[in-house]
């Protein structure tokens, strides 16, 4: 895995191929590499549950769906989301047709009482392997992206799969075949020189180093 690799993963929605069946193997593969990510005091809290079965994806599309409905009459886009929401919707609608659903969990609840410290903590230490998984799947031609809509029904999904109620989900990645298309990145990235103080916090617009 190397620079290609890591500058040109991207959320893939619209390029999953819904008709390609994606291999136990390769699952398995991508979330072995994905478990040798760093977690806080290597407790490793991971844990996923793959979806293949179409009723469970069925209902599972359900709950994103209406979650990812629910997001959108939250907010007012400007014209320069517009691409990415109706990316966003292609997906809601046809999350069910996704050869395979890997839902992330980590062991605990998050914190009763957040602060900085205990939320960094927490998603500090299951996050590294979900990207750990979207690299290994770029690498073998396949793709997802992480979403989260459907946890506004977290309690329902966890119903429906059996998670116990001390296990938190914290993503939802759509994995499939890549359909043919630009792997060049999709959009330039402001440079890390313009976003990075040296001893303090940067003014808007950089500072040399």
């Amino acid at each position: 895995m190397g620079v290609d690799l890591l500058t040109g993963t991207r959320a893939y929605r619209r390029r999953l191929d819904l008709t390609r069946p994606v291999a136990r193997q390769d699952l398995l593969e991508c979330l072995e590499i994905a478990t040798h990510a760093p977690s806080g005091t290597n407790r490793q809290p991971w844990r996923f549950v793959v979806v293949q079965d179409p009723e469970l994806k069925q209902r599972i599309g359900e709950y994103y769906r209406k979650g990812f409905a629910a997001y959108l009459a939250a907010r007012t886009p400007r014209p320069d989301q517009l691409a990415d929401l109706a990316s966003g919707q292609y997906l809601a609608d046809h999350m069910h047709e996704v050869p395979a659903l890997v839902l992330v969990c980590s062991l605990g609840r998050p914190p009763v009482e957040p602060s900085a410290l205990r939320l960094a903590s927490f998603y500090g230490s299951i996050y590294p392997a979900v990207w750990n998984f979207l690299l290994a799947l770029r690498d073998r031609g396949l793709g997802s992206t992480m979403t989260t809509a459907h946890l506004v029904y977290e309690r329902e999904v966890a119903e429906l799969l059996g998670i116990p109620e001390d296990v938190t989900q914290v993503a939802l990645l759509p994995v499939a075949h890549l359909l043919p298309g630009n792997d060049a990145p999709a959009r330039k990235r402001t440079p890390a020189a313009e976003l990075t103080g040296w001893d303090g916090w940067i003014a808007d617009g950089g500072a040399a180093p």
